[in-house]
């Protein structure tokens, strides 16, 4: 196992809506990629362009530096955001057949499926219809039969999403266990925290267009100098909005996070947090992913 999904230069227009606008970017294997993007910036067309699920207007979908036909997707995994699934089949049925699709022999479907419900703590539900299961258990079987037929890439959209923080912690330890065994990875979310915690690249997009790709390490660490701040009473950060050449990024918890001009002293904005009364923070934090998200769409 181990690879490049590669994207290049994807356009689909709806009309006058560019869905994808010339969108290129790069998946490597072992790592986890976060997809990024408000409601309706291209993220589901794009994942569906992978297998295939929406023609494109220009632009290639590339395996291993070679275009992606049937037989490569049949070793891919997907987990779509709309439920993929039979409501009336029983789970240890439904994902038993959906590896057959993929190629798997009778005897290895049901060895799989015992094996992706165990680790994901449904097997008890083996013989459950799927449309009688909680949304996060619904979400664990999809996850089951995405991954059934070990595949070479793993595209997901939106998995977290609707799932308590065991579900979360679950999914999680999956995709990073498969990425660090040589599967891309891909997966949109809108839980940032999560995204931040679990990836090791993000790529971002709006109106179909790449705004912000790279390392999780590479993004946190560029940019403006920024400030973490708390001062004693104070839930508003309203001390440091009138600073010059200072601007409040985030205020969460009582704790102010602010980006510096190149030109500003960083003792000037302890002095007037000082101020404003007794100072129980004052350290230099790097960017955080909901920052970079604002101010790539910015």
């Amino acid at each position: 196992m181990g690879g490049v999904l590669r994207l290049e230069g994807l356009r689909r227009a709806y009309g006058t809506i560019n869905a994808l606008d010339d969108l290129s970017f790069e998946v490597p294997s072992g790592d986890v990629v976060g997809f990024l993007g408000p409601n309706g910036a291209g993220k589901t067309t794009t994942m569906r362009a992978i297998f295939g699920l929406t023609d494109l207007d220009a632009g290639r979908v590339l395996w291993n530096g070679s275009p992606i036909g049937q037989a490569e997707r049949r070793r891919f995994g997907y987990m779509p955001e709309e439920r993929g699934l039979y409501p009336g089949m029983l789970v240890g049925e439904q994902v038993e057949y959906l590896a057959r699709l993929h190629g798997l022999s009778a005897a290895r479907a049901a060895e799989a499926t015992t094996q992706w419900l165990e680790r994901l703590d449904i097997v008890d539900r083996r013989n459950s219809k799927v449309e009688t299961l909680s949304h996060g258990n619904q979400q664990r079987v999809q996850l089951a039969a995405a991954l059934a037929h070990d595949p070479e890439v793993l595209v997901l959209d939106e998995p977290l999403s609707g799932l308590d923080p065991t579900g979360i912690d679950a999914i999680g330890r999956v995709l990073l266990d498969q990425a660090r065994a040589g599967c891309c990875v891909l997966f949109s979310s809108h839980q940032l925290d999560q995204v931040e915690e679990l990836c090791d690249r993000v790529t971002i997009i709006d109106h179909g267009r790449l705004v912000a790709s790279g390392s999780v390490e590479e993004l946190e660490t560029s940019g403006a100098r920024r400030l973490q701040v708390r001062v004693e009473g104070d839930r508003t950060g309203e001390w440091a909005r009138s600073l010059p050449g200072v601007s409040v990024s985030e205020v969460a918890g009582g704790v102010v996070r602010l980006v510096l001009d190149e030109a500003v002293d960083s003792e000037v904005v302890l002095a007037a947090a000082m101020q404003a009364g007794r100072v129980t923070e004052f350290s230099f934090a790097r960017r955080r992913l909901s920052e970079i998200f604002r101010e790539a769409l910015a």
